[in-house]
């Protein structure tokens, strides 16, 4: 059984990792490999979703491009700029410092326009919504015909996680608070973690680096930092512009203010920084293992044999390390989230501790 186990988990390594070994093929060929355009072409956002096909073929989606530039708005699909074409002014420029970013070319000058469109990692958060729909809504009608029957199989298997993530962590910190915030925290949960998920899947629609977007990231940061600011009650407020210290570390220079307003913006730091982090280092690790194989190439077919063996089996461990670092990083997201929320909410922090005790 253990042995079977085994080699399902490396048959679903190898599945992950075979795109990327076909795309740095694509990208090495005949001429020398370039290391750093094939990984942070991949970690990148792009104005189009290349699927690889066989026969060393390649597939663009195009996808909308939405601008503002000197003379009002423009709508196209990305197929018109791509390869380097210009199209009414536009174009993917290739260097500076809008690369890979489209600028607009007018008296000679380029300029950035207002770019509204379209991307891989937009439309990539377009599917992971429909997907966390696709795979909540069911439940839901589920408990509307049958509110008094258990569901089976994937309904089922969607319950038990949302009872766990609830049982174990909402409702035990946040107490009487915890029906009100479990709906934007079993989003958050659900949304990073199938996102994450997708992202190991190379093969559309999955592929996007989502998480790994520095952007991304900020956003949830953002929405979490709104949710714990604003449901704050008059005490979190209150310790935190006077906290409750002697008198020399406010006045005359409010030295324990400053230090508890500047934690109020720490902590969504903290948030996207651990998982933009973590889910960038997961795809770059593996992409560099895979890309030693071809800069090990022109050492002779002994040296690549070698490395290969030795960058396949690495890769394929990563990718099951960062399958399940793909949970981790939504549950530590999601129960941080519910951590500073009660901290926000100190009646409720109190009343967590009191039952912590009487449990003790």
């Amino acid at each position: 059984m253990k042995k079977r186990i085994i080699l399902y988990l490396v048959f679903f390594g190898l599945l992950l990792i075979t795109p990327e070994i076909l795309r740095a093929e694509e990208s090495g060929g005949q001429k020398s490999f370039d290391l750093e355009s094939t990984i942070f072409g991949h970690l990148g956002d792009e104005y189009g979703w290349s699927i690889k096909l066989p026969h060393d073929r390649q597939l663009i989606i195009p996808l909308p491009i939405i601008l503002y530039g000197k003379d009002g708005w423009h709508c196209f699909s990305s197929s018109r700029i791509q390869d380097g074409q210009e199209y009414k002014g536009f174009r993917i420029a290739t260097e500076g410092r809008y690369a890979g970013k489209i600028i607009e070319m007018a008296g000679g000058e380029q300029y950035r326009p207002w770019d509204l469109s379209v991307t891989k990692n937009v439309l990539a958060l377009w599917i992971t919504a429909f997907v966390v729909m696709l795979c909540i809504f069911p439940l839901v009608r589920w408990y509307r015909r049958n509110p008094l029957t258990a569901p089976r199989r994937g309904v089922g298997l969607m319950e038990l996680i949302i009872g766990m993530v609830y049982d174990e962590v909402i409702a035990p910190v946040l107490g009487k608070d915890a029906r009100r915030f479990a709906p934007y925290l079993l989003t958050l949960f659900f949304f990073i973690l199938f996102s994450n998920v997708l992202g190991l899947m190379v093969v559309f629609p999955g592929g996007a680096n989502v998480m790994g977007n520095i952007s991304v990231a900020l956003v949830l940061a953002v929405c979490t930092f709104l949710v714990v600011n604003l449901s704050g009650t008059r005490k979190y407020w209150r310790e935190t512009l006077w906290p409750d210290v002697p008198g020399w570390l406010k006045l005359p220079l409010p030295i324990m203010p400053v230090i508890e307003i500047f934690g109020v913006f720490t902590k969504p730091i903290a948030l996207m920084i651990r998982l933009f982090a973590n889910m960038l280092a997961g795809h770059l690790i593996t992409l560099v293992l895979i890309s030693l194989i071809f800069v090990f190439g022109a050492w002779g077919a002994a040296v690549t044999a070698g490395s290969t063996v030795i960058a396949v089996l690495f890769a394929v461990f990563m990718n099951l390390v960062d399958f399940l670092i793909c949970f981790i990083q939504a549950y530590v997201f999601m129960m941080l989230s519910t951590i500073f929320i009660s901290l926000a909410r100190p009646e409720t922090h109190e009343h967590v501790k009191k039952s912590v005790n009487i449990e003790s």
